[in-house]
């Protein structure tokens, strides 16, 4: 690297100046004056002032230089050294707007699809499960997403197979499919227009409503609330004006970007009992996208087996306690907006959709899916949380079900990948892991267990 040291050696150089007569002059040490030239040194302002001087130079000029050796010494990632540069340009030329500035640009990207806090996604394991995938199977042109929650499995096997179903019982998870990426017919500057207003509104002069009534001031702060609810009654009040793509990306648009303002852990179960710090609500567009090749199901997962054919079925159920219907009744309340009568601390309507996979009957609705399912090869996700302290995060399907089952539908192989678990901050785990199966079916093999599985 350039830096100020090669620079004062050329100056001296070109003027003819020994380094013996500058340190007589200047009264400098002329070890430092040849650290300084080397590089292994920056000269202090003081020095450069001196030598600027002596060498007749701008001084400017060669504090500039200093400083910019002084950034580029600093750099941790120098690839990145031409945007850090630019951004802390603008940050001393705007000063105090500039973080007005980085908002505007950051609000002009759309939302991923994997922006979202869920118990179970599989957004930091999409890579390594496509991977295997890719490596493990073969002739995959139509793909199941059987419980896709936040379909990052599925919106990566939508750029790779010809056909992907996904499927998933929860209202609000079958909006944001449809909104991402069913294919649709949507303008995108109407709805940058319909946002727009949305962030103009004041909550002050909004009345109380629905979601501000049961919610405010506990899942989120008050005046959140009532934006809350009242844009989500005016993209109601819209629906006869829009697409039913447009529809729902407004609904998961909103769903996307209230997700970062709870006042919880990363769920509904419950709220943090806190005094809740006023956020503003500013609403950013999803990045919402037109597939061809999707079917989007909301279904029971174990009456859908039995509809469709396939070439691979990837399936990550519930393994513990956990519904997601209640887990996430604040989002279902918010997408079916029937306002229903509320329950309990956590404010939860009456049970709706409760899954077998989070009850003792777990293992036989598994058994029930894969031997339902006509596909060529089974993918199964699971973590090792089945030996958890807590009871809630305790899997009702053990490991070596788990193996066993699959090996009654053919060759099974097992693939381990460490792994950061969701927890609630009272289960304690290490080591933790997530493991993925894949099953080359053998149908002959699996008709022959059909019956011996389901009667245990």
């Amino acid at each position: 690297m350039y830096t100020i040291g090669h620079l004062l050696k050329e100056i001296r150089e070109e003027i003819g100046l020994p380094l013996q007569e500058v340190q007589q002059e200047l009264g400098i040490d002329l070890t430092l004056l040849s650290k300084i030239e080397n590089g292994k040194r920056l000269p202090t302002i003081e020095q450069l002032q001196k030598l600027s001087k002596f060498y007749n130079y701008d001084d400017k000029l060669l504090i500039i230089q200093r400083e910019s050796d002084k950034i580029a010494n600093s750099l941790e990632y120098p690839e990145l050294a031409t945007e850090t540069l630019k951004v802390a340009e603008d940050k001393i030329k705007y000063g105090n707007q500039y973080i007005q500035l980085f908002q505007d640009t950051i609000y002009q990207k759309p939302i991923p699809i994997e922006s979202r806090r869920y118990i179970g996604s599989k957004a930091k394991l999409t890579e390594w499960i496509m991977n295997l995938i890719d490596k493990e199977t073969e002739n995959i042109n139509t793909f199941v997403d059987i419980f896709a929650g936040t379909a990052s499995v599925s919106n990566q096997a939508i750029q790779k197979y010809n056909q992907v179903i996904i499927n998933d019982i929860l209202y609000a998870n079958n909006v944001i499919y449809k909104g991402f990426l069913k294919k649709g017919k949507w303008d995108k500057a109407k709805l940058n227009d319909i946002i727009t207003n949305y962030n103009r509104l004041d909550a002050d002069l909004i009345d109380e409503n629905y979601f501000s009534e049961n919610f405010g001031g506990k899942f989120y702060e008050h005046n959140t609330a009532k934006l809350i609810g009242y844009i989500r009654q005016d993209i109601e009040n819209l629906k006869p004006e829009l697409t039913d793509k447009e529809y729902n990306i407004l609904l998961t648009t909103l769903i996307y970007n209230i997700d970062k303002l709870a006042n919880t852990v990363g769920h509904f179960d419950a709220y943090i009992k806190k005094p809740i710090k006023p956020r503003p609500l500013r609403l950013r567009l999803i990045d919402a996208q037109d597939f061809d090749n999707v079917k989007i199901y909301r279904e029971d997962a174990n009456k859908l087996a039995q509809q469709i054919n396939s070439d691979l079925v990837y399936i990550d159920p519930p393994y513990n306690s956990r519904q997601y219907n209640r887990f996430y009744h604040l989002y279902e309340t918010l997408v079916k907006w029937d306002k229903p009568k509320l329950y309990g601390v956590a404010l939860k309507p009456a049970p709706e959709n409760n899954s077998l996979y989070c009850t003792t009957k777990a293992k036989n609705a598994f058994k029930h899916l894969v031997l339902h399912l006509n596909t060529n090869f089974l993918v199964v996700s699971y973590n090792n949380t089945y030996n958890s302290k807590s009871h809630s995060s305790e899997n009702k399907i053990k490991l070596e079900e788990i193996e066993y089952i699959l090996n009654k539908c053919g060759k099974t192989k097992i693939f381990e990948c460490s792994h950061r678990f969701f927890n609630t901050g009272k289960t304690e785990f290490d080591n933790h892991k997530e493991l993925l199966f894949i099953t080359e079916v053998d149908e002959k093999r699996k008709n022959k267990s059909l019956t011996s599985l389901l009667c245990r």
